[in-house]
């Protein structure tokens, strides 16, 4: 009988390894595919089942994979990125079961999927359909279970399409993240009578009250305190904040006091490696959650998220210097780039202003004066405001 029992076992032991290999196969054609694809389309969302089940089916025009950055365990808000992923536009619809309500859009390298949740969920599993006969989509599909009950969504269950009601559950505001430089132990450059500390955190606040006052974007400050924050841990609450859009602000000096103006740091591509051993220390990327723990699908995924940040950082900057140049002056190669730690995130876009020479006079002066200083905050948020309107016309086309 065990002998038996153990030439049974080896035999299920070879078809589960064929099995597991052929997931890996397809796993990577997925990825090439991605690739390939970059720049395809969300169909639609569909949602199906109760509130002790429920699946959410994203119709796709190509192949994805997708990474969950919230679960939904602290505050049922689950949050899921599908790198190289473009919505044609943003959807949004109101829940069914599990899901009270939920918003696709644009966000770094990808769509994300952002689901309120009425109640305590998990997700049980996700998993991707290829087209089929009669069905010409790709499919993403997630399935939530009620917190503690088992998951057995029926085959036969009908879904409802909910797209763009009148009443969305969830806040359209884009999510933008402040980081004054510097701080508590780490003063920054000094001038005649300005700390770049003090100037990096006066300018902060200014650009908070500015984005805040309209209502379209809520803001979160690395620091609103003169207290030292680590550059990795910058970058987290930016990823954490599940951020449209970071930047950093900091004031420059220079050997020479006569130079003077404004510059703008963008991350360099020789330092995109740099960026995937930063994500790796807290295996970023690596979860995924594959199946077989594909590296080099990982790897893939990866450098299409980090090529489309890199192009909406680029892209941002531009108008960043363009809105500048009204109010103040500009260094003559104003448009920089480096690896820059605080630029490393791959799926935020990302850039460092450097506001001008704390050690001028002139610029110390404009950086010193309250309404000088909110003029300048005033030109960024503009050319915030004018980042979100372009994407919203690139994707309505």
């Amino acid at each position: 009988m065990l002998a038996a029992f153990g030439g049974v076992s080896r035999s299920i032991g070879v078809r589960i390894a064929g099995v597991v290999a052929l997931g890996a196969f397809c796993i990577a054609a997925v990825a090439a595919s991605h690739a390939s694809a970059a720049g395809g389309g969300v169909q639609k969302v569909r949602l199906g089942g109760d509130r002790s089940e429920t699946r959410i089916v994203i119709d796709l025009d190509q192949a994805a994979t997708a990474k969950v950055t919230a679960d939904g365990g602290d505050d049922r808000r689950m949050v899921m990125i599908l790198p190289g992923v473009t919505p044609k536009e943003t959807l949004q619809g109101a829940g069914q079961g599990l899901v009270k309500g939920w918003v696709i859009d644009h966000s770094g390298g990808g769509a994300r999927l952002r689901v309120d949740l009425a109640a305590d969920a998990v997700i049980k599993r996700r998993f991707l359909l290829p087209p089929a006969e009669g069905v010409s989509t790709y499919r993403y599909v997630i399935d939530l279970a009620a917190r503690g009950a088992p998951l057995a969504i029926p085959t036969d269950v009908q879904f409802v399409s909910r797209k763009l009601p009148a009443k969305p559950a969830l806040s359209m505001k884009k999510v933008i993240v402040v980081d004054a430089g510097h701080g508590g132990k780490d003063p920054g450059a000094h001038g005649v009578r300005a700390i770049e500390k003090d100037v990096n955190l006066a300018a902060a606040l200014a650009l908070k009250t500015r984005l805040e006052r309209g209502g379209r974007y809520k803001v979160v400050l690395t620091r609103s305190s003169d207290v030292y924050v680590p550059l990795d841990v910058r970058v987290q609450i930016a990823r954490r904040a599940d951020a449209d859009l970071f930047i950093s602000l900091h004031a420059d000096s220079g050997p020479d006091a006569n130079l003077r103006g404004a510059s703008v740091y963008t991350l360099a591509d020789r330092a995109t490696s740099r960026s995937a051993k930063f994500v790796s220390k807290d295996d970023w990327f690596q979860k995924v959650n594959l199946t077989g723990g594909d590296r080099g699908v990982s790897d893939i995924l990866l450098d299409l998220t980090q090529r489309a940040t890199r192009n909406r950082s680029g892209a941002f900057a531009e108008l960043l210097l363009g809105r500048i140049d009204d109010v103040a002056p500009l260094l003559r190669r104003s448009h920089r780039e480096a690896g820059l730690a605080v630029l490393l995130a791959p799926d935020v876009p990302a850039v460092l202003l450097e506001m001008g020479f704390v050690n001028n006079p002139n610029d110390e002066a404009n950086l010193r004066d309250p309404a000088r200083r909110a003029r300048l905050m005033g030109a960024v948020g503009d050319s915030i405001d004018d980042y979100f309107a372009q994407q919203t016309r690139l994707a309505s086309r």
